[in-house]
């Protein structure tokens, strides 16, 4: 699998269509139509992934098997930790074990920076991700509820996952 850094408008868009696929597949029995499809306008459009790219510090990486996108990933590096913002893959790519390339990768940036340990947050009734990042050595560390506007709100759990020396 190939980690291909995101730093084109092309690829921005790449990125905000495969949000748009992976997110109403997998999030909509989840969260519910008209959350998914607010969040995508505001979180997973091309303008915010191109805003949170140059000004925000993030760092995205488009997934690639075979010449097929099969999902993408967001990182940024916060006070001595890593934040994995974002990991998502298209339903067919599932069970590959490409996010366990991708975490190793992330571990590799952990490790590079010298962080004390990887964070990020899924939601709570994501059970089945849960469950997969808790095998990855994650732990949840408590619940974070977020107002994300126009009514809706995250109800994610925040996972930690300590690196070791």
């Amino acid at each position: 699998m190939k980690m291909i850094p995101v730093t084109t408008d092309e690829q921005v868009r790449q990125v905000a269509d495969l949000a748009a696929e992976i997110w109403t597949q997998h999030f909509t029995p989840i969260i519910g139509t008209a959350q998914v499809k607010y969040m995508l306008e505001t979180v997973q459009s091309a303008e915010t992934i191109g805003r949170t790219i140059r000004e925000e510090g993030y760092h995205y990486r488009l997934m690639e098997v075979e010449g097929e996108w099969v999902g993408y990933f967001a990182y940024a590096l916060q006070d001595g930790r890593v934040f994995l913002s974002k990991i998502y893959l298209k339903e067919t790519c599932r069970g590959k074990g490409y996010a366990r390339q991708a975490m190793e990768y992330i571990e590799q940036i952990a490790r590079t920076h010298e962080a004390a340990d990887i964070w990020l947050t899924v939601n709570k009734y994501n059970t089945d991700v849960i469950a997969i990042y808790e095998k990855m050595g994650f732990a949840i560390e408590g619940p974070i509820v977020q107002d994300i506007g126009n009514g809706f709100i995250m109800d994610d759990y925040k996972m930690v996952k300590p690196m070791t020396p």
